[in-house]
Order: C-alpha cells, then sequence, then structure tokens
C-alpha cells in the first residue's frame, strides 16, 4: 500500500474515533456525530481495504477510489440526514463490490460457499464481500421504507440499526485472514470444526439480526451465546492451527477482543431486558462493547489486511498490543465520559494508526517466503 493511501486511512480512522466523542462539544440532539463515527470506520475504511485486499493490487484500483468517494459522499449525506441523495448511492457501492467480488471469485452465484472444496479462508472472503454488498442494498431499501414509505414499523426497524451491520463484513475478512494463516489439517474433526465455524457465525449473525429487529429476549440470549462458543471454537483452532507468522500474536489479540465483545453483547441483553433497566446505568458496558467490536477486532483485521504485503513488522510488539488495549479497552470507553481523557485516547489511537500503517521491522525471508505462498494459495480462485 503507498504512503499516500496510508495517509488517507490514517485521517478517516483518527476521524471516525473522533467522531464519537464529539457529542462533549455538540449535543447528539443538535448534530448527531455517531452515523459518521461508524460509517467511517466500517464502510468508508473498511470497504476501502476490502476492495484492496481482494484485488491485490500495489495501488488503490480505479473502482476503490470510487467506492471509498461514494461511501465518503454516503456517510455525510447520512449524517447530515439528505436521505433523497442516500438512496442511490447504496446501489452504485454495492455494484462495485459485487464486479469486484465476481472478477475474483469466477461467478456472480456464490456456489463456491456450498462447496466443501473451497476452503474455509476464501469462504469468509468471499462472504464479507456479499454480506456488504447486500448490505448496502438492503439499507437503501431501509431509508426508502424509513423516510417515504413507512410500509413496515417495528421499533428496532431504525436506520442506526441497519447501518449497524456494516461492520459484519469487516469481521468474515477479518475471519478470512485468520483462517488462510491455519495449517492445512485434514484428520477429523478439524474440516468438520472449520466448515461448522464458518455457517455458524455466518448464519448466527443474521438470525440474531432478525431477533433484535423482533425483540425477542430468549432467542437472542441464545443465538448470542452460540456466537460465544463459536469465537471461542476459532480461537481454539487458530492457537493450535496458526502458522507462526509475525501475524499470530496481533491477530490472536483480535480474537480476545472479540470474546470480549462476544461477553458484553450477551451481558447488555440481559441487562436490557432486566424489569430495572436503566440506559444510563448501562451505557458503559454498551460503550466498552461498541469500542472493543470496532477499534479492537475489526482494527486487528483491517491493520493485517492493510499490511498484507508488507510483512514482516512491528505487529508481534508487545508494546504496540498493550497499547492497543490500553487504548481501546481503558481509554476510549472511559473518554466517552470525560473529555480530557477523549484527548488521549484519540492521541494514543492516531499514535497506535500511525505504527500500524507506517512502520516497519527488520526482514526476515524466510518469513515473507512463507507468507507470500500462504496467501498466494489463499487467494487463488
Amino acid at each position: 500500500m503507498g504512503w499516500k493511501l496510508k495517509s488517507v486511512i490514517w485521517v478517516i480512522m483518527t476521524t471516525a474515533l473522533t467522531c464519537g466523542f464529539l457529542h462533549h462539544l455538540v449535543s447528539p440532539e443538535v448534530l448527531n456525530f455517531e452515523r459518521l463515527h461508524i460509517f467511517l470506520f466500517n464502510l468508508c475504511s473498511g470497504g476501502t481495504l476490502l476492495i484492496y485486499f481482494t484485488e491485490d493490487t500495489k495501488q488503490l484500483s480505479t473502482k476503490g477510489v470510487v467506492f471509498l468517494l461514494l461511501a465518503i459522499c454516503f456517510a455525510f449525506f447520512s449524517f447530515l440526514k439528505w436521505y433523497a441523495l442516500t438512496l442511490i448511492i447504496p446501489l452504485l457501492l454495492a455494484a462495485i463490490i459485487e464486479s469486484v467480488r465476481i472478477r475474483h471469485f469466477g461467478s456472480w452465484a456464490p456456489k463456491a460457499l456450498f462447496s466443501a472444496k473451497e476452503s474455509s479462508s476464501r469462504k469468509f472472503h468471499q462472504s464479507s464481500l456479499l454480506c456488504l454488498s447486500l448490505g448496502l442494498i438492503i439499507s437503501s431499501m431501509a431509508i426508502l421504507n424509513s423516510e417515504y414509505g413507512h410500509w413496515f414499523i417495528l421499533k428496532k426497524l431504525t436506520l442506526d440499526t441497519f447501518f449497524l451491520g456494516f461492520s459484519f463484513p469487516l469481521s468474515l475478512i477479518s475471519m478470512s485472514v485468520i483462517f488462510s494463516l491455519m495449517k492445512d489439517d485434514d484428520k477429523p474433526p478439524t474440516p468438520v470444526l472449520k466448515e461448522l465455524s464458518f455457517w455458524v457465525i455466518n448464519l448466527g449473525v443474521i438470525i440474531f439480526f432478525l431477533f433484535i429487529l423482533a425483540n425477542w429476549f430468549i432467542p437472542q440470549v441464545a443465538i448470542a451465546s452460540i456466537l460465544f462458543l463459536a469465537v471461542s471454537l476459532v480461537l481454539y483452532l487458530y492457537l493450535r492451527l496458526g502458522i507462526r507468522l509475525q501475524q499470530k500474536a496481533f491477530l490472536t489479540s483480535g480474537i480476545l477482543f472479540l470474546v470480549i465483545t462476544s461477553i458484553t453483547g450477551i451481558l447488555y441483553i440481559l441487562l436490557a431486558f432486566s424489569p430495572d433497566y436503566n440506559h444510563q446505568q448501562a451505557l458503559p458496558l454498551l460503550r466498552m462493547h461498541a469500542f472493543t467490536a470496532l477499534y479492537g477486532w475489526n482494527l486487528s483485521g483491517l491493520a493485517v489486511i492493510s499490511r498484507h504485503g508488507d510483512f514482516p513488522i512491528r505487529l508481534h510488539s508487545r508494546k504496540v498490543i498493550f497499547l492497543h488495549w490500553f487504548t481501546v479497552l481503558l481509554l476510549c470507553p472511559i473518554g466517552y465520559f470525560y473529555p480530557v481523557v477523549a484527548i488521549f485516547a484519540v492521541l494514543c489511537y492516531g499514535w497506535l494508526l500511525s505504527i500500524l500503517l507506517f512502520s516497519h521491522g527488520k526482514v526476515d525471508k524466510a518469513v515473507i517466503t512463507a507468507e507470500d505462498t500462504l496467501l498466494s494459495t489463499t487467494m487463488k480462485p
């Protein structure tokens, strides 16, 4: 990745986190920056890096540039509530994602998802692209329903609920990277466990989202618990089968963030449906859940795919991992409530991003050769 694209990603991602703290300066009743906070990270940065990783080019392609510009427009138009302008942009973004997916995987129909011969890594990769394109199309339909049609009315059927779905494709591409860096093991039950992980995670999140819309308590807890077990299974597989490349420590750290995200998600559901539920009292837990999901788990995967051609770099450093955890698990949740801490959170996050995007390390030719072999194998259609 060229330094210009790295700089653009750094600015967008840092701005994204900053928007998460702007309620200290501007009341959400005047301007709610939450959408920018989510969109700039998930859709603008995440979607662009997904295209960059899939196309596997040295520079961001024309499609990637157009996607980034349209995604930024969509983010700001949604933030300003200019909904007439946001109806068509998601469809254009979905068309770009689908063209990238079809070219890379060779078919418009995702038949490979149902093939036993397709690796779990490639299944997660294609699911990530497919999920993003479908999410964009559904978001356009949600805007049409919410702002103009009013055909379906549910308490949870809001634009912000649908917009949160842009985080899921980033989770899937992170899973793709993790499974691509596992050793091949055809001995039972490993192949079954990998396939089970793929389907439980994909179907589980979809079903979980439907239960959220229906506002059903017991099913939400059940599916959230199943997803927690699936994440724990992925952690077990990666610890046992993960190849000892430089990314392993950083990605293991990312999965641990996801474990925390799963636990805090279950706890929040239990709180939300309790008789004495108080939103303000539950807000610290909700903020920790959101920050660990976005800037812990998702950032771990994005950091690796953004630098997949640059390894080895200093992602294995204990200091880098400590800075990541200190920023996401401590400074960000506290900074949501205290503006002075928010300033330190943004500064530490910007420093972390600069390390993840721009740092270099001692070159180990054996590591590079091993990684190139792995990635070239998993990237083949």
